[in-house]
């Protein structure tokens, strides 16, 4: 749901107005240049600009047509309604009418019969405008017109001047087009007219007599009736009221007020109708006798009209006028109704008397909800939605808040420009391009949160930066060479203090760098420009406490430089400007390190993004900066950016169609988004959860996306962020979106035109971003925003399968087994709707400690004949059958926090974790961890086919580093049922991960034949490719003898029977493949190659062309072996630098591995891929993507630094720092997942001797695992290197405690 403030009404009489159209009520009223169309208090139906134009004075709905008439000083503009059968009403220019007139003057607008409309001003003119737009009437006034309307027959017009005292009564006297005459009459008053209003009857069809009503200067009512049909005069005075002797107030009153005096009609139809509903009402509610609506019951049986007079104390009078005109047979007759008090207006403090005029209008509607409904303008910039009960409104016992107010509209008459918020998000200020601003504070109300307009400010001199203080009571307005101080207590807000200044470069923001605190009762802001100098002002307000400003001995509110300051950057900064306030309140702290809260972000032409924080030093009059956060983002000349004070930072590319999310803390990138050139990023805001979960509101010109922050998924890949509601205003409103802004409570608040729109928090299930992210909101029609972004961001219960992946990848697989195992003990008794402990009633202990596990030989001892006879309710271990009854459970019901995609992944760990554990004797934990994922790949291929290409290069490392990779490849081979193709050892990244040359080669032929035979008609060019790269040549042509059915059989044999260790057959060779290449037959084309001897070729041709590197790989190592010069090429200059690019750290640790660059395979672990290459690739965005930092990296670190010496090198040459921050960045990641990573590395050599090359490595090994590898001395041959698998002749042994000696055995 959302609240609209359409705008600030114009303060004209006929700026405003409402009609009952085909069921439909319409209100209308104007709005600077704006037309405002709305149905109920929150439905606001379109909004009309007129660019160009001037403040539109008047508006006009016909009841008929629907149609809308609008005018400013120098056109009339008609609109005509469609589209309401479609359920989506709307106006559109039909014509402009051109007002001729040498004087502008006021503008009326009235609508008679037959779609004519009454045009007034110096003159007054008919129009006809069925079709096509005619003038058919026109008379020129004595004074411009300040009322002119048609009666509802259209058969008298009753118009009178500015400040005139008669109203002249024109009379038709023919209808039609051609000739179209009126006479006319006058209407004496004593003073000036300040009203005019006809009776309206129940609908158009009705016939009653003509009844006038007008007010006038001195304070009386007086209703003009044809009480003689064939008298001289058309309408004659029938009585008159006055307001002054109807009201006569207990209290004593100035004289002001007692001259203050309104008054409006209930027109009998709507007083009957409103008596009814309030009939109904009480019927079905309280029973008990009200003797207020018995006697409105006895009123409306007479069918009176009502006149109802106020004060301007709460002081009201209500006449009934029965029997008016001389078709009514009764005899006439007025009277009192009700004497009432407590019926008060919302009145501001105005800086005029015309903004304290009131104008009312009132209907109530046929339907059978409806109520009576009160429209009051205030014409100091308000119009007030009143709905209540007629009986409660006319009760003269003592009552408060005999209507209630359902809405107020207002806001600006210019367009919204910028809107600025507190910190608490509790007070905000709107402000336009003409320096005029309005200060809102957030109410609560039955209708939802809203805003409600607290103080005005008109400013003089430019505003160039705004910042609130004390909730909004003060405001802090940065000029070009002053700052002002602003009291916006009242209702027009005053200037306080002032200051003006001097300072070199182009102001760039104002900055709020401390609050009163308890060292402190003053605040301190602070602008900095564009060469990076500064002030920073104290600023001491005016107490609202009397006793506390006197005990302070102050009562005036002052502002006095404090300091200035030069940041002293050399870079040429684009922008500077403050942070979102987001997260838990800022704590004042005098410390200033990293740690600080950030206070403002700069960025540098050069993508160079800072964070910075301030301390301010009340002794010694300074203010201290540091910069807690600096990164490259890589984006040159940014548009725009914005960030937050828990250290999130959006920034725009200059093209404006680009978003990047950045997280200030660890520098890594988060969210990468492109949108289309129509849509142009022109806003940033930022919110937060309670518990600091960030939420983005991205602004484009018509609509606003709302980003919210995921947690990070390594697993699948997924996206940090999501967008989780739109908002488009562009059918209310044709008018760009100004600015918007964040308050506390989660609610949105829109800047467009004059208007602000508030946008609840409650986001709906059905929308389609929710309904994409697949979560389980089924139980719920909507959330608020604040549970959903919990929900994508918040704790995980132990059993999600994100949070077992991870657990497994970090080697817990008996702690995901005890899960797993107390999940299927929970499910047992569980039902739909019943509430599942989030650690499935494990001790919160266990997952801090490391579980023990026993050796199988122990276990087996254990199981003696006595332990026989136990019963055991759930087994040890996750078997196949424990698992298949789980999964049987996850079928039938739905678990609390978990989507129905998360429990389908679930059921697939759970199958997963059983048939590694069957396997588990076998394989050691590496394996493992590639079977556990290889398994569920397979297992969502089958779901969802053309989810993923293949198995990640992760998962490719673990079964790398695997002793056990003999098994793998029969558990993996078995998997495609011993059907092996090409495409299934690509998925399954065998031969990248296959480390004996001689089961590669076996494996490779095993797809060769297998290619040979996938289809009935057995294509030998299917596996020639292969064959060729097992340089098995023959075996090639035994093939090609037997498929006969081919065309190319014969010139293929008669090709391959050649001798290709000649030039010539070479030759021949490559021109084939040169010309495959041309048909773009690439496969065949490489299989050529292979054949003239030209590997290199072959594998470019794999690696660009079929854009297949592990193919390429592949070849490279079944052709040469490891050691081969081309797959060295490949490595270095193909695969290197797409790691770089990328940011992929586990292709580049294997990489590196394959290369015999041990210790570059340990350091690429921890630093960015691109520092560490001879020639670096520039990187793109997703290198520094959040999934360059996977968290599994620092399980991979641990087990290879102390593998080998070439480990262990690589790993003296990281840096105690760096490994500390690679060990938190990777805690934090897991988000209070694994604490066991929360333990400080242990302490490498700092320095290093400038003399010594490489540090001594025997000391390193000191109470280290018992076997390192002795790789140093061996040559750099990648063959030779991969020594972990063959028995090393030399090895390091723990050696014993009480030895003296440290000799490792070199």
């Amino acid at each position: 749901m959302r609240v609209v403030l359409p705008g600030k009404p114009q303060a004209k009489l006929q700026a405003f107005c409402t009609a009952q159209w085909e069921g439909q009520r319409l209100v209308a009223y104007a709005s600077g240049n704006a037309l405002i169309i709305l149905g109920s208090p929150h439905d606001l139906i379109q909004t009309i600009y007129h660019d160009g134009s001037p403040a539109v004075d008047a508006v006009a709905v016909d009841e008929s047509t629907g149609k809308i008439a609008t005018c400013d000083s120098e056109e009339v503009h008609i609109y005509r309604p469609y589209g309401r059968k479609e359920g989506a009403l709307r106006w559109s220019l039909q014509c402009t009418l051109r007002i001729p007139d040498e004087k502008r003057g006021f503008l009326t607008l009235s609508w008679g019969s037959d779609e004519e409309l009454l045009v007034g001003s110096t003159s007054l003119r008919l129009f006809q405008t069925v079709d096509e737009e005619m003038m058919i009437w026109s008379r020129q006034l004595s004074k411009p017109a300040k009322f002119a309307s048609f009666s509802p027959d259209a058969g008298l017009v009753a118009s009178t001047g500015l400040y005139d005292r008669l109203i002249k009564l024109w009379r038709r006297q023919s209808f039609g087009a051609d000739d179209t005459r009126f006479d006319f009459t006058y209407l004496l008053h004593p003073k000036t007219v300040t009203s005019v209003q006809w009776r309206k009857p129940h609908d158009r069809e009705q016939s009653i007599d003509n009844v006038l009503y007008s007010i006038c200067a001195d304070h009386k009512v007086r209703i003009w009736a044809s009480t003689v049909p064939h008298g001289l005069q058309v309408l004659q005075l029938w009585a008159e009221i006055d307001m002054q002797e109807s009201i006569q107030p207990r209290q004593i009153q100035s004289t002001s007020q007692l001259k203050e005096r309104y008054a409006f009609i209930i027109d009998s139809h709507d007083f009957i109708f409103a008596t009814e509903r309030a009939m109904q009402a009480a019927s079905d509610g309280n029973p008990e006798e009200n003797h207020a609506l018995e006697h409105l019951i006895e009123i409306a049986k007479r069918n009176p009209e009502v006149c109802v007079v106020l004060d301007g104390r709460g002081n009201m009078s209500a006449w009934g006028l029965e029997s008016i005109g001389c078709k009514t047979k009764k005899p006439a007759n007025k009277f009192n109704i009700a004497h009432v008090e407590n019926f008060s207006l919302s009145k501001l403090q105005v800086a005029n008397a015309d903004e304290s005029n009131l104008q009312f209008l009132n209907f109530c509607n046929r339907e059978l909800n409806s109520t009576f409904t009160l429209l009051v303008h205030h014409f100091d910039g308000r119009i007030e939605w009143l709905e209540g009960r007629v009986d409660e409104l006319f009760d003269p016992s003592p009552r408060r808040n005999r209507l209630q107010t359902k809405a107020i509209w207002t806001g600006h008459d210019g367009s919204v420009k910028k809107i600025i918020r507190n910190r608490s998000g509790t007070a905000l200020l709107s402000r336009t391009n003409d320096n005029e601003g309005l200060l809102w504070k957030q109410k609560s109300s039955r209708s939802g949160m809203t805003l409600s307009r607290y103080s005005s400010l008109s400013c003089a001199d430019h505003i160039h930066r705004t910042c609130l203080l004390e909730e909004g009571d003060f405001v802090v307005n940065l000029h070009h060479h002053s700052i002002s101080v602003w009291d916006m207590r009242a209702s027009v807000a005053t200037m306080a203090a002032c200051s003006n200044f001097e300072v070199e470069g182009k102001l760039l923001c104002l900055l709020l760098l401390r609050e009163p605190d308890l060292l402190s009762s003053s605040f301190y802001v602070s602008a900095i420009t564009s060469r990076m100098k500064g002030i920073v002002w104290k600023i001491q307000l005016k107490s609202t406490d009397h006793w506390k400003a006197k005990s302070e001995k102050r009562s005036d509110t002052t502002i006095i430089q404090f300091c200035s300051f030069d940041l002293k950057v050399q870079e040429d900064l684009q922008f500077m400007l403050p942070v979102d306030p987001a997260g838990s309140p800022s704590i004042t702290s005098s410390f200033l390190d990293t740690f600080a809260k950030t206070t403002a972000i700069s960025y540098t032409n050069n993508g160079v993004l800072c964070a910075w924080a301030a301390v301010i030093e009340v002794e010694k009059s300074s203010v201290n900066w540091v910069v807690t956060s600096r990164v490259e983002t890589g984006i040159q000349d940014p548009s725009l950016a914005s960030g937050s004070s828990i250290r999130k930072t959006a920034v725009v590319d200059a093209a404006r169609t680009g978003l990047t999310i950045w997280d200030a803390s660890s520098g890594q990138l988060e969210y990468d988004v492109r949108y289309g050139v129509q849509d142009l990023v022109q806003d940033l805001d930022w919110s937060s959860t309670p518990d600091d979960q960030s939420i983005l509101a991205v602004g484009f010109p018509h609509n606003v996306v709302i980003l919210s922050q995921m947690r990070f998924d390594y697993i699948n890949t997924g996206p940090a962020w999501t967008p989780i509601r739109q908002i488009l205003i562009r059918e209310s409103t044709p008018h760009p979106i100004g600015d918007s802004t964040w308050l506390g409570s989660g609610n949105l608040v829109i800047g467009s035109g004059n208007q602000l729109y508030i946008y609840d928090q409650n986001v709906s299930t059905s929308d389609e971003f929710i309904m994409d992210l697949s979560i389980p909101v089924h139980t719920h029609r909507s959330m608020t925003i604040f549970d959903l972004v919990t929900y994508l961001n918040g704790p995980l219960p132990v059993f999600h399968p994100q949070f077992l992946a991870q657990c497994m990848l970090a080697g817990k697989l008996v702690q995901v087994q005890k899960i797993i195992i107390s999940l299927h003990k929970n499910l047992k008794f569980f039902s739909d709707g019943d509430e599942l402990d989030s650690f499935v009633s494990l001790p919160i202990d266990s997952f801090f400690t490391e579980p023990q596990s026993l050796p199988n030989a122990a276990k087996k001892e254990m199981r003696s004949s006595y332990a026989d006879f136990i019963e055991e309710s759930e087994p040890e271990t996750v078997t196949e059958d424990l698992a298949a009854s789980l999964n049987g459970h996850l079928a039938k019901l739905a678990l609390p926090h978990l989507s129905s995609q998360e429990q389908i992944h679930l059921a697939d760990i759970i199958e997963c974790v059983a048939t590694a554990e069957k396997q588990r004797r076998s394989m050691d934990d590496n394996a493992m961890r590639y079977l556990l994922f290889f398994r569920q790949y397979m297992l969502r291929k089958g779901q969802a086919p053309a989810s993923r290409v293949g198995i990640t290069w992760r998962e490719i490392v673990w079964a790398y580093h695997s002793n056990s990779q003999d098994i793998l490849v029969h558990l993996v081979s078995k998997q495609f049922q011993g059907r092996m193709l090409w495409k299934h050892a690509r998925e399954s990244g065998m031969f990248m991960w296959m480390a004996d040359l001689s089961a590669l080669r076996a494996q490779f032929e095993v797809i060769a034949r297998n290619e040979y035979t996938k289809t009935d008609e057995k294509n030998p060019i299917d596996c020639s490719l292969y064959y060729l790269a097992l340089k098995k040549k023959n075996v090639l042509m035994g093939l090609w003898r037997m498929a006969s059915w081919n065309r190319e059989q014969s010139s293929t044999q008669k090709l391959l029977s050649n001798n290709f260790q000649e030039p010539r057959w070479k030759t021949a060779a490559l021109k084939n493949a040169y010309a495959l290449l041309g048909k773009r037959r690439f496969e065949y084309a490489a299989a050529f190659f292979l054949l003239a001897g030209n590997l290199h070729d072959a594998v470019n041709v794999c690696a660009h062309q079929l854009q297949d590197l592990q193919l390429a790989v592949a070849i490279a190592r079944v052709y040469e072996g490891d050691d081969g010069l081309v797959l060295r090429s490949l490595l270095e200059d193909k695969i290197l630098p797409q790691a770089a690019l990328e940011g992929n750290r586990w292709l580049a640790t294997w990489t590196f591995w394959m290369l015999g660059r041990r210790d570059m395979a340990v350091r690429v672990l921890i630093s960015p891929v691109y520092t560490l290459l001879d020639t670096p690739e520039t990187p793109n965005l997703q290198s520094r993507s959040y999934l360059a930092n996977d968290p599994a990296l620092i399980v991979l670190y641990k087990q290879l630094r102390e593998k080998t010496l070439q480990t262990l090198q690589g790993a003296s040459k990281i840096s105690p720092r760096a490994e500390w921050e690679f060990v938190i960045q990777n805690a934090r990641l897991y988000d209070l997942r694994n604490w066991e990573f929360l333990v400080q590395p242990r302490e490498l050599p700092r320095k290093h001797s400038r003399k010594a090359s490489v540090p001594d490595l025997r000391k390193m090994l000191r109470r280290r695992s018992s076997l390192v590898v002795d790789d140093l001395s061996s040559p750099e041959s990648p063959k030779q290197q991969r020594g972990l698998r063959v028995p090393p002749q030399k090895v390091f042994e723990e050696p014993d405690t009480d030895s003296l000696l440290d000799n490792f055995g070199f």
